[in-house]
């Protein structure tokens, strides 16, 4: 998506030769117009997997699955990383790393939102080495529904995670995949 690249070239600041911040469009400031045209893309490629709905994990992913699942015409659900004291004590877990935070977190999705046989698109802001959105996949498998896809706004492809996810015969889409953050350079595939 040439929009997106733009952008990241525009804002992106390499932190490292493993780390983008992007907090200027899509994990700290919400660029609307950018999300929107994400969203779109999204749904162009995922309509004919006729998802129920669009699951992501808070709190970044939320803006660009909202805007799928608006262009779809579906539900979006967000694994959530804490337990309210409003949340089903019925719940979908998994334990998840974090690449950028350096944490583990877990995820969780109240049972009653992912029903049974329900045909759910995951869609996130970023995938390295792909522990969130495996963490998603199998809350999809412990609901017994059908995964049709993954949409990443920005796979880092140097690292392994889209990849792996590939491995498994699982669709991945990215809209920017990164082949490289050395030397402070942006370099796309």
């Amino acid at each position: 998506m040439d929009l997106l690249k733009q952008r990241i070239l525009e804002v992106g600041v390499v932190a490292s030769d493993q780390v983008l911040k992007l907090d200027a469009i899509l994990n700290h400031q919400v660029d609307p117009v950018l999300i929107m045209e994400m969203g779109k893309e999204f749904a162009r490629l995922f309509r004919e997997t006729r998802p129920d709905k669009v699951l992501t994990v808070e709190s970044s992913g939320i803006p660009i699955a909202y805007t799928t699942a608006l262009q779809l015409g579906v539900p979006m659900v967000f694994a959530r990383r804490k337990k309210t004291l409003t949340m089903d004590q019925d719940t979908y877990s998994e334990r998840v790393p974090s690449f950028t935070k350096g944490i583990v977190t877990d995820i969780m999705v109240s049972s009653h939102l992912l029903p049974k046989g329900e045909r759910i698109l995951i869609i996130d802001d970023f995938i390295a080495n792909g522990d969130a959105a495996r963490g998603l996949i199998k809350i999809v498998e412990k609901a017994e529904a059908e995964l049709v896809g993954v949409g990443i706004v920005v796979e880092k492809s140097f690292q392994n995670g889209g990849k792996s996810i590939r491995e498994r015969g699982i669709r991945v889409e990215s809209l920017a995949r990164i082949a490289s953050l050395a030397n402070g350079q942006i370099t796309f595939d």
